[in-house]
C-alpha cells in the first residue's frame, strides 16, 4: 500500500457526532505514553499528522484522519479510509468524573461505530505483560470488537528482550483465548513494521 495523502479531520467527543460510517475505519489505541502518535505518523508517512506530547493523557478525543492510498506504486486506483486516533486507557492524573467520561466515549465509540473494520492495541515491547493491557484485550472479546496487536518501540531494547516480552504477553493471552490476534512489532524511528500494517489494511479494504 502506498499512502498518498493523510489529513486530520475532525476531532469528536462524542462517538454519535463521528463522520458518516461511509469508508474503512481503524481505530488505534493503547496505553498512555505508549507511542501512538509516533506510529500513526510513520504509517502515514507524516511526521506531524498526529500530535506528540510528551505529557500522557493528551488525546482527548475521538480524532479522526482521512487518508488516501493505492494498493500499489503502479495503481492509479486510490482507495479512502479513516485512521483514528483514540484516548488512552490507563490515563494520565485526571479526575474520576473525567476517566469515566472517556472510558464511557472509548467504549461507545468501539461498540458502536460500525465501518469499525479493526482496533490496533499497542503495547509496549520493553516490558513485561501489563494487567491493564490485558484487561482492555479482554473487554474488547467481551464486546465482540475485533483487534490485532502492535507492539512498539521495540528499537529501544535488546531484540532477545523483545521477543520474550512478546512471547509471555501471548502466554499471559492463552489463559483466556483460544485463538490468539494477529500481531505486528514495530519501531516508528526505523519504520519496523510498517508495509505488514498497511499490507493488512489494504486487504481489509478489498473486503469492505
Amino acid at each position: 500500500m502506498i499512502i498518498k495523502k493523510a489529513e486530520y479531520l475532525i476531532s469528536s467527543p462524542d462517538f454519535a457526532q463521528c463522520p458518516a460510517p461511509d469508508r474503512p475505519e481503524y481505530a488505534f489505541i493503547g496505553r498512555s505514553n505508549v507511542g501512538k502518535s509516533s506510529l500513526i505518523n510513520m504509517l502515514a508517512n507524516n511526521q506531524k499528522l498526529a500530535k506528540t506530547s510528551s505529557s500522557p493523557g493528551k488525546t482527548q478525543m475521538i480524532n479522526h484522519f482521512t487518508i488516501t492510498s493505492s494498493p500499489s506504486e503502479l495503481s492509479k486506483n486510490t482507495d479512502q479510509w479513516y485512521l483514528v486516533d483514540l484516548p488512552g486507557y490507563g490515563f494520565a492524573k485526571v479526575s474520576q468524573s473525567s476517566r469515566r467520561k472517556w472510558e464511557q466515549m472509548i467504549e461507545n465509540y468501539l461498540r458502536k461505530r460500525e465501518n469499525l473494520l479493526h482496533v490496533f492495541v499497542l503495547i509496549d515491547s520493553r516490558i513485561p505483560p501489563q494487567k491493564i493491557d490485558l484487561d482492555f484485550i479482554n473487554q474488547l472479546g467481551v464486546w465482540q470488537v475485533p483487534f490485532n496487536i502492535i507492539f512498539t518501540k521495540s528499537d529501544k531494547e535488546k531484540q532477545s528482550v523483545v521477543a520474550a516480552n512478546v512471547k509471555a504477553f501471548f502466554e499471559a493471552m492463552r489463559k483466556t483465548w483460544q485463538f490468539l490476534p494477529l500481531h505486528f512489532v514495530t519501531s516508528a524511528i526505523k519504520k519496523q513494521g510498517r508495509d505488514k500494517i498497511l499490507a493488512f489494511i489494504n486487504q481489509s479494504n478489498k473486503e469492505w
